[in-house]
């Protein structure tokens, strides 16, 4: 049995990578308000040695027949710059853990009791390259962790406007919204001195169907007290080594 895509995408929180794939482009119905706004908020995060959060999220399935279900999930996730991040996530069916040490990339999914590993880059960007581009497997926190994030988030952009005023978990909040050929996103800044997301959803717009993944980000802490041991990840015995799904086909599959 092999670790797919289908089977840890879950773990995908604000998964934006995809939006940075589409070509740049000027951008001449952007509001250089919302701009300016998104490029303060991926400052702010891309200056953060440390952080950790936790989200809500609930992403959206399209039968053949049209119909859309929509399944929900919680993760927590940790960064510590430049080369370490973990990541928990859980629903009523899946217990998985996520962890990068600078030097590998393991995932455990605690309800069938399977692990992979493999050697991976040493720094967060080219891990999160190489998640996505080798493995298929967009990692928590996304575009986030780029150091830049701003640049992929405007990759392409077609228009992008400030909505308006929000509350969100009882925080003050502006909504940016924002499309390119590939999807339509909105975001939701904190307003105040932390322009910290707390809320993201994602429409596709090359599915006829246009499924959604929603995010709600809480319990943000940008000075973290980090464990010793934290990114070293503990497989049980029990436990049975499987494999990545590589996207390339001539890729080896080992290290």
């Amino acid at each position: 049995m092999t670790v797919t895509r289908n089977a840890i995408a879950a773990l995908c929180v604000l998964a934006l990578v995809g939006i940075g794939t589409v070509a740049s482009a000027a951008t001449p119905n952007a509001d250089p308000d919302a701009l300016q706004l998104l490029k303060r908020m991926t400052d702010y995060l891309g200056n953060l040695e440390n952080f950790s959060m936790h989200t809500e999220n609930s992403f959206e399935d399209v039968f053949d027949s049209g119909q859309k279900i929509q399944y929900d999930f919680s993760s927590s996730v940790v960064i510590q710059r430049p080369d370490k991040l973990r990541a928990e996530r859980s629903d009523a069916y899946v217990d998985q853990l996520l962890v990068y040490d600078g030097d590998r990339l393991s995932v455990y999914e605690g309800s069938e009791d399977l692990f992979a590993s493999i050697s991976a880059p040493d720094n967060l960007d080219d891990l999160l390259h190489f998640s996505r581009d080798v493995l298929d497997l967009v990692p928590p926190a996304g575009d986030m962790v780029f150091t830049n994030a701003y640049e992929l988030l405007t990759a392409g952009l077609t228009s992008g406007v400030v909505v308006g005023k929000a509350v969100i978990g009882g925080i003050s909040c502006t909504q940016l919204a924002f499309t390119n050929p590939v999807v339509d996103f909105q975001i939701w800044v904190a307003d105040g001195d932390k322009p910290l997301p707390v809320k993201y959803v994602l429409t596709t717009r090359d599915d006829p169907t246009h499924p959604q993944c929603i995010t709600l980000i809480s319990n943000w802490n940008t000075d973290p007290m980090i464990p010793d041991g934290l990114f070293n990840i503990k497989i049980p015995p029990t436990a049975t080594e499987t494999e990545f799904v590589f996207i390339d086909v001539d890729t080896e599959s080992g290290d």
